[in-house]
């Protein structure tokens, strides 16, 4: 946030706590009775238990949305760790005491509320700003979910957040607080710098040829030649086998029959309404005079119809729509509730409902557009058909080939022969191979790719020279490799780094001359209170850090400055050493009001994260949350939840 966080930790420190609150990013909201009845519980929240096989789900889901979100970066390894699903199992305890709190204050979402948050997600509306239900269902089963699983998750996921935004959103900022760490952020100093370079102790130094040698054998890792290898390898890709797959006209035309759906667009439509809104649990009287208003208004519409919108700016309680006439634009099966979607789908355009009764009151329906259901040629969606036929055959291929290559690698190791010949693959050589990828390489070949290496540089195939396993490097991309030159890590000869260390030994020698001379200067400066030989005088802050030498600004900045001129020395390493005397503190005579709003909305967020997870800590202590056994330790371990 602020420079200065670094240096003022006592007064910043409830920073810290802004990664406590859990993400719901990893892992989504999976039901809470579905592994209850398994043996081997973790966790006990509110007298229910977390088993260990749903925590291994919660787990498999986390590092599925890793992998999607780091491609083929992705490393399990490096998140399948007991670490890891500790944190995975406070993410799943958090979830329970979140979702008993909602439950004992009866929090729910409504449909509707539901709905806009659907509406409202990125990329899902077409070029006319439209909601597109294809895409949306597209993309769910692209996840392996359901529009109802979605929509249920999603619904739990807000209830939850309805516990969690009614803390956070109470914290704020007090002004002087703010202002206060806004003055120091913005303050002012006025310094003097006198800088010691090493180049001027260079002369001093003097090298010898055992210093060299054993800055040589000391520093050994800095001339290493790192390993590499020239190998070679073998790629079954399902793309690629999808290029070579030839669909023919008449196997083409019979999946777009079969099809059709997908190649059009449902029915849509448009409507305007009039909501007379009563609550679900509203006294019988309450919803009688609400029925009555909305027959009332009805009949005004059965004699103007043409006053439909006047109307629904009066007096609709649908504050999303009122302003525009009651007009909710197009819409298809399934975005609204039912008895209204019932109701509008049976209407003819320009006719006007009788009175509908849904969960949120009183509707007066009119249908003002229809978009009939329209499906596509075949010849407009022939090259989208085709690369589907494709995709499914080359699937199906690419399993069984997968199957073949993966085996084929393994039992007849000491060759790539027998798999490119099997499966008609080509083998490539590449140089120049290292243990981690190399950046003069392409970054994306499967050649490149770390778990690939990581198999090529084991034990086994560098020493008795085997084939790899087959390693996935992306989705349906499978590699396999062998080395066939080898080169392992070497040091470069002194003689050849000789002149080198001796420039380093000279600068790290000079550099501790300069730093000596400088802590003497210093120590007689702050006893004697002058010292000679600063340059000009410049204003520094932290939003002008460029007035002093790199690194040293912190320094400047957190000097005790309550007597001046105060002196402070900063170590450089080898940039040598800079001496410092401050002459005045100020503050500067305009300040930037928005930046100022934005640091303190951001200190008002780390309050209200702070607040949070105090919160949470006072809800699993109410939850009674207990650990039956930490995660990598044996069954029957029972402690209390820390």
């Amino acid at each position: 946030m602020f420079e200065f966080i670094r240096t003022h930790q006592r007064l910043m420190q409830f920073l810290l706590l802004l990664f406590i609150f859990p993400s719901f990013a990893f892992f989504g909201l999976e039901s809470y009775t579905r592994f209850r009845d398994r043996d081997n519980a973790v966790a006990k929240v509110a007298g229910q238990t977390i088993s260990e096989q749903e925590l291994d789900a919660a787990h498999r889901e986390q590092m599925e949305r890793l992998r999607q979100m780091f491609g083929q970066q992705f490393d399990p390894k490096m998140f399948d760790t007991p670490e890891a699903k500790r944190n995975v199992l406070d993410g799943l305890i958090t979830q329970r005491v979140l979702a008993a709190e909602a439950a004992n204050n009866n929090l729910a979402v409504s449909d509707q509320a539901l709905q806009q948050t659907i509406l409202g997600i990125p990329g899902l509306t077409t070029p006319e700003g439209k909601f597109d239900v294809e895409r949306y269902k597209t993309l769910l089963a692209a996840q392996g979910l359901t529009p109802a699983g979605y929509e249920a998750r999603l619904r739990r996921d807000l209830v939850l957040q309805q516990v969690s935004n009614a803390i956070q959103s109470t914290a704020f900022a007090p002004k002087t607080v703010a202002d206060k760490l806004s003055d120091l952020n913005d303050q002012e100093r006025e310094v003097q710098e006198l800088l010691l370079k090493p180049s001027d102790y260079a002369s001093q130094v003097k090298v010898t040829d055992d210093m060299v040698k054993r800055y040589y054998e000391s520093n050994a890792a800095q001339f290493e030649v790192p390993e590499s290898a020239k190998a070679e390898y073998v790629v079954l890709d399902q793309a690629a086998l999808a290029a070579q797959i030839e669909v023919s006209d008449a196997d083409a035309r019979a999946y777009y029959e079969q099809n059709a759906k997908r190649f059009g667009t449902e029915e849509q439509r448009r409507a305007s309404h009039i909501l007379i809104g009563v609550k679900q649990n509203a006294s019988d009287a309450d919803k009688a005079a609400a029925k009555d208003k909305a027959e009332k208004l009805l009949a005004q519409l059965r004699k103007n119809p043409g006053d439909f919108a006047k109307l629904a700016k009066e007096n609709s309680q649908d504050p999303g729509s009122a302003e525009r006439g009651g007009d909710l634009d197009f819409f298809g099966k399934g975005m609204m509730v039912k008895p209204f979607e019932d109701a509008a789908f049976k209407l003819k355009q320009g006719d006007i409902s009788d009175v509908v009764q849904s969960e949120f009151g009183y509707h007066i329906i009119q249908l003002t557009g229809i978009k009939p259901a329209t499906t596509k040629s075949f010849d407009e969606v022939k090259p989208e058909v085709v690369a589907d036929i494709r995709k499914q055959q080359a699937a199906k291929k690419f399993a069984e080939a997968a199957e073949t290559f993966t085996n084929t690698v393994y039992e007849q190791s000491d060759s790539l022969k027998p798999v490119a010949d099997k499966l008609k693959l080509k083998i490539e050589t590449v140089s120049d191979l290292t243990r981690n990828p190399n950046p003069k390489l392409p970054a994306t070949a499967p050649f490149n790719q770390p778990k690939f290496l990581k198999a090529l540089f084991s034990d086994e195939v560098i020493k008795n020279k085997r084939n790899t396993d087959a390693v996935e490097v992306a989705p349906s991309t499978l590699v396999a490799g062998r080395i066939i030159d080898y080169k392992p890590v070497t040091r470069k000869p002194l003689e050849e780094v000789q002149a080198a260390i001796r420039e380093r030994v000279v600068q790290t020698e000079a550099a501790a001359l300069a730093k000596k001379d400088g802590e003497a200067k210093l120590a007689a400066a702050k006893s004697e209170g002058k010292l000679g030989g600063f340059g000009e005088a410049k204003v520094v802050s932290r939003a002008k850090p460029n007035a002093v030498s790199q690194g040293a600004l912190p320094e400047v900045m957190k000097a005790d400055a309550s007597k001046l001129p105060a002196y402070v020395g900063v170590d450089l390493q080898n940039g040598g050493y800079a001496l410092y005397r401050i002459n005045k503190v100020m503050q500067p005579a305009t300040v930037d009001a928005a930046r100022r709003q934005t640091e303190r909305q951001q200190i008002a967020g780390a309050m209200a994260q702070e607040e949070m997870a105090a919160y949470l800590e006072s809800l699993k202590a109410k939850a009674k949350v207990q650990i039956l056994h930490p995660v990598g330790a044996k069954p029957g371990e029972e402690q209390p939840a820390k």
